[in-house]
């Protein structure tokens, strides 16, 4: 726990003008993030004596190990700034809502030369168009297969949509009139992306021109006694109409407005909003966060903004945003909005009216929210507290490890030998610092001694970035040899396996450095013999503060270094329970990489030798001869043929096959059956 007077500016250093802080910890993260009107009088908040703050504020300063500030023009910049350092150092004690679920949205791919109308989730893309969130993926295809009769845009997917281009025959709905099929030139890429765009107006809430223009063509075709097209036309109407059914009127006035509610307690808080266009309710979501940071409700409503539209511009930001109290700066706020839309954003409290009664309804989800997720919840932080105080006592651990750290060996027959280090802090995966190795010291299958080198590895570059910062210059030397290409039997070089651009040298701005942070315990998959070797490269590092212990899948045994004999945990264990989890966890990290690896090296073609030859010309080849089997079977003169080969490069095409031609056919080991080249260059 650190002293907040260690490291307290002096008072002529801080200036009095708008600015965003950083506080940091000893490893040099940003752990808070923050925003003031005036630095010097926010700042000396967190100065005062320790009793009077807030016990998450006192926890961030005691935690703090330095504080950073940088001076901007506006508050608008202030808040600018203070969203993308979140967003990029996703700092421990700030508010960061989650969504409580993943929710689908109702998307228009108009970058697209023939939009497509799909369900989408994750994160939105550019050029996309998208409606919603909405609850549940059938209540988008349902109101999207009735406005289909109308708006025929295409809905199938790439795949099929070029094997109708290829066969000349579209699918079943282009056969039924719910696809304008565009794949076979019913319609000009103009009149289709027209139909998209129509289909957007009237998600967007544009709705009655459609419905009137339809009626009047109904009654226009009735009085020319053409009475199959006005009943079309009337089946049309009314399915337009059934879908706007499926979201009823709130707002008389069509108007377009956000409104956020809030619901919290001294621990967390719920955020849930509804998005209203047309005067319909369009979309609803909702997030759920920990109280990490001393902050009230205008606080909670100016993080959510933040995250609501901190990505979005334009149309996507609405008129109005209605909230159950302000931001500190509503003016900064509003002002930064509009900059987001392009246009003025109003941000207010409802007083009266239907606007009221509706963020009642939002506030009453917002409380329903809450208090699901407390319910779910609550089981969950038990049992990752139990689990914890298990595997400390069980190993005779001081404290619970907050931080464990496990590595698992895979390859396949002695092939493709990789390592995996997956990350739990606080019992919950972390796996933006997950990270995985090539075994580059030695060739075949030795699962100990890959183990002791990728420890090694791991834990030198912790000591190098130790070294780097200065946090150990007084530090004693290692005890033994340090894993490296002159340790006998032990080499491993100090770079890990997979390049990265954060991997190097780094200024000191606060990110996530690759290995840069211990574990209090370390998991091994294996039984003694990893273990030891896991405890042996601690070792020779100097390394003794941080614990080790392996997982023997076959008794499921907890082993220790230098014990005979194993810890059993009971079955029923949280604590073995939560040790399985993370085993098992980096088990499917290292298959996956393993796997990965053997498929890529499978996939390698003779043509990938051939000087000069690009991905283009390689596509070219496999598609003017349908298959690397029949490539290879092609004479000098045939693959000139093919537009962009000329005499050289053939002939090194030719002389590149001739090299790689096999003695005997490939046999896949698990199945028997003889592995040919015949489908553009992949193994099956």
């Amino acid at each position: 726990m650190a002293d907040p007077s260690s490291y307290r500016p002096k008072p002529g250093q801080i200036p009095d003008s708008p600015g965003v802080y950083k506080f940091r910890d000893e490893h040099r993260r940003v752990i808070y993030v923050g925003k003031a009107k005036n630095l010097r009088q926010r700042l000396a908040n967190y100065f005062q004596d320790l009793a009077g703050l807030h016990p998450r504020t006192r926890t961030m300063v005691t935690t703090a190990a330095s504080v950073e500030w940088t001076v901007v023009s506006t508050e608008v910049e202030a808040l600018q700034l203070e969203y993308s350092w979140i967003k990029e150092f996703d700092p421990r004690f700030n508010v960061k809502y989650r969504d409580d679920k993943s929710y689908p949205y109702l998307a228009v791919t108009l970058n697209e030369d023939f939009p497509r109308v799909q369900v989408m989730r994750g994160a939105k893309k550019k050029g996309v168009r998208y409606f919603g969130p909405y609850g549940h993926a059938w209540a988008i295809r349902e109101t999207v297969d009735l406005m289909l009769r109308v708006f025929p845009v295409r809905t199938c997917s790439a795949g099929v949509f070029k094997n109708a281009e290829r066969t000349g025959r579209p699918c079943l709905l282009g056969y039924i009139g719910k696809c304008s099929a565009p794949c076979v030139g019913r319609v000009t890429p103009e009149e289709h992306h027209e139909l998209a765009e129509d289909f957007c107006d009237f998600m967007a809430g544009r709705t009655g021109t459609y419905i009137r223009r339809l009626e009047k063509d109904m009654m226009q075709a009735a009085e020319e006694m053409e009475y199959e097209r006005a009943a079309r036309l009337r089946d049309d109407a009314e399915a337009l109409k059934r879908a706007m059914e499926k979201s009823a009127v709130v707002l008389a006035d069509a108007t377009d407005a956000d409104l956020i509610a809030v619901a919290e307690d001294e621990l967390e808080a719920a955020v849930q909003i509804f998005h209203v266009r047309g005067g319909r309710v369009r979309g609803q979501r909702g997030w759920v966060t920990d109280k990490v940071e001393a902050v009230d409700t205008s606080g909670l409503v100016e993080h959510a903004l933040q995250q609501l539209y901190g990505e979005e511009a334009g149309d996507a930001v609405p008129k109005e945003v209605l909230v159950p109290a302000l931001p500190e700066d509503p003016d900064a706020v509003s002002q930064w909005l509009a900059g987001r839309r392009g246009s003025q954003v109003s941000l207010r409290i409802p007083q009266r009216g239907d606007k009221k009664d509706l963020m009642v309804t939002v506030q009453r989800n917002a409380q329903q929210a809450l208090g699901l997720h407390k319910t779910k919840r609550a089981s969950d932080l038990t049992t990752r507290s139990r689990a914890l105080e298990e595997i400390a006592e069980a190993l005779g651990l001081d404290t619970a490890p907050l931080r464990v750290e496990c590595f698992d060996i895979s390859h396949l027959q002695g092939d493709d030998v990789v390592a995996s280090m997956v990350v739990f802090e606080d019992g919950l995966a972390r796996k933006s610092e997950y990270r995985r190795f090539q075994i580059k010291g030695f060739e075949g299958q030795d699962d100990v001694r890959s183990m002791h080198e990728v420890i090694g590895r791991r834990f030198k570059r912790y000591l190098q970035e130790k070294e780097r910062t200065g946090e150990w210059e007084d530090a004693p030397a290692p005890t033994g040899p340090v894993p490296g290409p002159s340790s006998p039997g032990a080499p491993a070089p100090a770079e890990p396996a997979i390049p990265d651009p954060g991997d190097g040298p780094r200024e000191d701005d606060g990110r996530p450095r690759r290995f840069a942070y211990p574990p209090q315990l370390v998991v091994v998959d294996g039984g003694q013999p990893q273990v030891a070797a896991a405890k042996r490269a601690l070792d020779e590092l100097g390394i003794d503060d941080i614990a080790v212990c392996g997982l023997a899948k076959r008794l499921e045994e907890v082993w220790l270094p230098d014990d005979d004999d194993p810890v059993v945990l009971p079955r029923s264990s949280e604590g073995l329970y939560l040790l399985q989890r993370i085993r098992d966890e980096a088990h499917r990290f290292a298959i996956t990489y393993q796997r990965a690896k053997r498929a890529k090296r499978i996939r390698t073609s003779p043509l990938d030798d051939v000087p000069g030859l690009g991905e283009t010309r390689k596509q070219a080849l496999i598609k003017h001869f349908g298959s690397v089997k029949k490539l290879r079977q092609a004479t000098i003169d045939e693959i000139r043929e093919v537009p962009g080969i000329g005499r050289k490069t053939a002939e090194s095409v030719a002389a590149a096959f001739a090299a790689a031609a096999p003695a005997a056919p490939a046999v896949n080991t698990a199945t028997g059956e003889i592995i040919e080249e015949d489908d553009g260059g992949s193994t099956t």
